[in-house]
């Protein structure tokens, strides 16, 4: 890529990593362009729109500020500006925001008063407005408000088709890179910039490929689409447009390809590691990651864990590095292992469990390495098939006339296709990820396809046009590779067949590796997707046979290929009816067990179990469903196998949904069977569902021993690395999980790095010695109340409690938020219809907020400084003592609980605790309220887990009066 700049920026620095050199070249004149040229009615009569409101609810917060500005062919022409008065004080954090006061609202237009004067100044033209949707629902909740206008544009949309190689869609980083006014978080400075912008987007979206303007105008044209009449100009404005062809567009894209492929690193004869002085050299001031970070100041600690990782790959041997918070593991890890593969050519690998890290790892720390590393770096991250968009279906779903599938507003499918098609004519990789498509809406399996669905070589994308396949080829030629556990343990189970051979990695995250690991192998047969299967086999008239016998009977061989699916009908028929029967009998089974969760029932595959009438009904269904599908299955096969020799194109997706047949025949009969020792075996009932929510599991005991006979033959050199992976100091249970103990000793070390962080000075601990058993459940429920509002008064809010189970944290939260409410103070729930982003999101947000959340809350949520104060944990986190695997161990080995879920609850308290600090300046009071942990031997396992030693006992009455001290203290 050529040196260029953008607005005085680098590309680096404004583009996505990898963006080709003709594109790049685009956006660089986009400015100059725009001021030159004529967009018509598009810039005419058009209003730029903007609002500031005390909040991000529409239901919930009000107007303070809208600001508007009608366009002319010269630029803006007349402007709206007003103060909106809400009907309450403007917090206090929205002012420090914003800069308006209660002052200046005071004597402001009412809202209502305020929206009318702004439909009367729009006069229903176009409003154009950054997340639209926002302002838009602000407007809208007013009276009247809906006759502002019709037709709302987001710009944020339209952004990321008209520059879909942008690093960041949001208004000021656009504003900057391309000199428009700045954005100030006031709207009449918003608008301004957005004014700027507006033209340049217009612009960017004329210099997509030839005919793709025509080819969105007129997709769909049932649906009403308000980015519809942009293409159609643009389209029209167009010089002898040629048909748009996504397979050249593809082309050109590509046209750079790849470097050489990299070596096997068994093929080298030895493998040359950077020195330790060179990786010291490398973390010490002046240095390689000093360069990357103007900022950064030396941590012993990091380096050990560089030093580490070295003397790994230099041995050949594998390390586990229990990190603390602050170390900064991932540049430790990273700079021995970029330095390796560059000096050896060979392609080394990171496994990450959250996309966060992942997309830190790829937006921030590989390209700020690459950047100084003189050689650059070749990185790329791989995600599994339905993160990548499929490229024929993409063009099917584009062409074809039938009904959109949506719950919501087939308008969102719409602009999902616009974005998938600008990003993939102009990145030669990338996923869905980021594209900011509302997925609410849009049905992903329309856009997306699966290992098995993928019609690979009767593709015209295949391979090296389509992202899923390409991303895999162009990862053997990359320096680096970023991909999650997921595909890492679906790729030790396929032999190594989905991933590049990659022999050194980096496992971060990996205290969570085994749970992900048994995951991935579970053999599980359930209703839902079984019923899916039969649903998309249909019959004679609808789904994959209904349209084969549709097509075959035009064909010189129609009397065969119809006999042939006729039979598969019938014995398809057959089949989806007994298996029906199997989950029925699944039921019965659960609604007779002892033990039921809050809304579902998992119950453990005993000898007992086995040996009951209920068992024998749903094993004699089984048999019977096993030869049925049997029967289909081989029919089925024995279609495609003829059918596609004459056209293979027709067999495509009833070859797939054979071979997810065969394999819903392998698990059932492996469950029923129940002889494989290596297994654990489950039935689980969702009890919300009258039918529906049933399936049967097999999970693998023993991943470890798995790990040492088929994973760790292959590697070199496996770095695991996370926050958490010991207990009281002691690397012995994650070893055993995973496989380690079982190799030649010498191949492992485990070693434990203390956090930069002063947690003791920045945590306390509060652990309450009287609160009831839990057992006791009616009288601890009432204790946890008393403690949880006095905990919520004495921070002031800011406070995540993290529960073990939805029954309990949605009673106490019925009890107690009213009773904060009546104080002011702001309490949200993790229900069942709630989304997780969005909480953790308004959480951030309103500093000031508490919320009682479940699992998805205790690892991976950062929220520093003020936002998190207090963490309270209600209970420990045990499995259930009805939990199949735990009650599996237990059957197999004496001492099975101290051995396995005594140790992974503490893990699991120290992930939650490490909530906390997320920063060297973050304090916080951690407060336990399982009075076990000073009643019970195993206590002094937990609390000798944690990051600082120290901790106060108190009785729960007190705590409230020590956190207003301690919040006195640290104010």
């Amino acid at each position: 890529m050529a040196a260029r700049t953008i607005g005085g920026h680098a590309f680096s620095e404004v583009l996505l990593p990898g963006t080709p050199a003709f594109v790049a070249e685009r956006y660089a004149t986009l400015a100059e362009r725009a001021r030159t040229r004529d967009f018509g009615l598009l810039t005419q009569d058009v209003v730029i729109l903007d609002t500031e409101t005390t909040g991000l609810s529409s239901q919930e917060n009000e107007l303070i500020e809208i600001a508007a500005a009608r366009l002319s062919a010269g630029g803006i022409s007349e402007r709206f500006d007003a103060f909106v008065h809400p009907t309450g004080l403007i917090p206090p954090e929205i002012m420090e925001l914003t800069g308006i006061t209660n002052a200046d609202v005071a004597h402001a237009p009412s809202a209502r008063e305020a929206v009318a004067m702004l439909a009367d100044f729009v006069g229903g033209c176009p409003v154009v407005a950054h997340n639209a949707s926002f302002d838009r629902a602000f407007v809208e909740a007013v009276p009247g408000g809906a006759e502002v206008s019709e037709l709302w544009i987001d710009s944020l949309a339209l952004s990321r088709i008209a520059l879909p190689r942008l690093s960041s869609h949001k208004l000021a980083f656009m504003a900057e890179v391309f000199g428009c006014a700045a954005v100030s978080h006031r709207a009449v400075d918003d608008v301004d910039a957005l004014a700027g912008v507006w033209p340049i987007l217009l612009t960017a979206l004329g210099d997509l490929p030839d005919g793709l303007t025509r080819a969105l105008a007129d997709m769909h044209p049932e649906v009403a689409w308000s980015y519809r009449p942009i293409f159609s100009f643009l389209a029209q404005e167009a010089v002898a447009e040629a048909p748009f062809s996504l397979i050249e567009a593809r082309a050109r894209v590509l046209e750079a390809g790849p470097t050489p492929q990299h070596v096997d690193v068994d093929e080298l004869p030895a493998l040359n590691v950077p020195t330790r002085d060179e990786i010291e050299a490398a973390f010490a001031p002046g240095g390689l990651v000093a360069a990357m970070y103007p900022e950064y100041e030396p941590r012993p600690e990091q380096v050990a864990m560089a030093l580490e990782v070295r003397d790994a790959l230099a041995t050949g041997t594998h390390r586990v590095v229990e990190a603390g918070t602050g170390v900064g593991k991932s540049v430790a890890y990273l700079v021995p292992l970029a330095l390796t593969a560059k000096r050896n050519n060979v392609t080394v690998g990171v496994a990450t469990k959250s996309n966060n890290l992942a997309d830190q790892l790829m937006f921030h720390e590989l390209p700020r390495l690459a950047r100084e590393l003189p050689d650059g770096l070749a990185f790329t991250a791989l995600k599994g098939y339905d993160h990548y968009p499929c490229l024929r279906k993409l063009e099917r779903l584009r062409r074809s006339t039938a009904e959109i599938k949506t719950n919501r507003d087939p308008a969102d499918t719409l602009t999902a296709i616009a974005v998938i098609y600008a990003y993939v004519a102009q990145s030669p990789e990338g996923d869905l990820d980021a594209l900011g498509i509302r997925w609410r809406s849009v049905d992903r399996a329309s856009l997306t396809t699966g290992s098995r669905e993928c019609a690979r070589r009767l593709c015209p994308f295949f391979p090296d046009k389509c992202l899923v396949h390409g991303a895999r080829r162009r990862a053997a030629h990359a320096d680096v590779v970023v991909t999650n556990h997921s595909l890492l343990f679906r790729n030790v189970q396929a032999d190594g067949k989905i991933l590049p051979p990659i022999r050194i990695w980096a496992v971060d995250e990996a205290h969570g590796i085994e749970a992900e690991a048994r995951r991935q192998w579970a053999v599980t047969v359930s209703a839902e997707e079984v019923r899916a299967l039969f649903e998309r086999l249909g019959n004679d008239k609808t789904g994959s046979l209904g349209r084969l016998l549709s097509e075959v009977a035009s064909s010189d061989a129609a009397t065969l290929f119809m006999g042939l699916l006729a039979k598969a009908n019938a014995s398809v028929q057959r089949a989806s009816v007994v298996v029906a029967d199997v989950f029925d009998r699944a039921r019965d089974l659960a609604r007779a067990a002892r033990e039921h969760g809050f809304d579902s029932t998992n119950v453990w595959v005993s000898p007992e179990v086995r040996a009951t009438s209920e068992w024998t009904e749903l094993a004699l269904a089984g048999r019977v469903a096993i030869d049925a599908l049997d029967q289909a299955d081989k029919n089925l096969k024995a279609a495609v196998e003829t059918l596609g020799g004459e056209r293979p194109e027709w067999v495509v997706d009833l070859a797939d949904i054979e071979r997810r047949l065969g394999e819903a025949l392998a698990g059932l009969k492996l469950i029923i069977d129940g002889e494989d020792e290596r297994y654990v075996y489950s039935v689980q009932v969702n009890q919300r569902l009258r039918a529906g929510g049933e399936a049967l599991s097999a999970e693998r005991i023993d991943i470890g021993s798995v790990f040492a006979e088929r994973w760790y033959p292959e590697m070199r050199s496996l770095i695991f690395a996370s926050a958490t992976l010991s207990v009281s100091d002691d690397f012995a249970h994650f070893n055993h999980a995973i496989g380690l103990d079982e190799l030649p000793p010498g191949s492992s070390r485990a070693l434990h790095l203390d956090s930069s962080y002063d947690f003791d000075r920045n945590m306390a601990v509060v652990v309450t010695g009287d609160l009831p058993d839990p057992r006791n459940r009616d009288a601890y429920l009432r204790a946890l109340e008393r403690l949880l509002v006095d905990v919520h008064r004495a921070m002031g809010g800011s406070v995540l409690t993290l529960f073990t189970n939805r029954r309990d944290m949605e009673e106490l939260y019925e009890r107690v938020e009213p009773t904060l409410a009546r104080e002011g103070l702001s309490l949200a729930c993790q229900t069942r219809q709630s989304s997780a982003r969005r909480l953790r999101e308004r959480f951030i947000a309103e500093k000031d907020s508490s919320l009682f959340a479940l699992k998805a809350f205790w690892e991976g949520f950062d929220a520093s400084g003020e936002t998190l104060r207090c963490v309270v944990i209600p209970k420990l986190p045990f499995s259930r003592p009805t939990d199949p695997l735990s009650c599996e161990r237990d059957r197999r080995e004496k001492g099975a609980w101290g051995r396995y879920v005594l140790p992974e609850a503490v893990l699991e308290l120290k992930q939650a605790a490490g909530r906390l600090i997320r920063s060297s300046s973050d304090t916080g009071v951690l407060v336990l309220a399982d009075s076990r942990l000073v009643s019970k031997g195993y206590g002094k396992k937990f609390l000798g887990s944690l990051p600082t030693g120290a901790y106060q006992r108190l009785e729960a009455s007190q705590v409230g009066r020590y956190l207003e001290l301690w919040r006195k203290s640290h104010e």
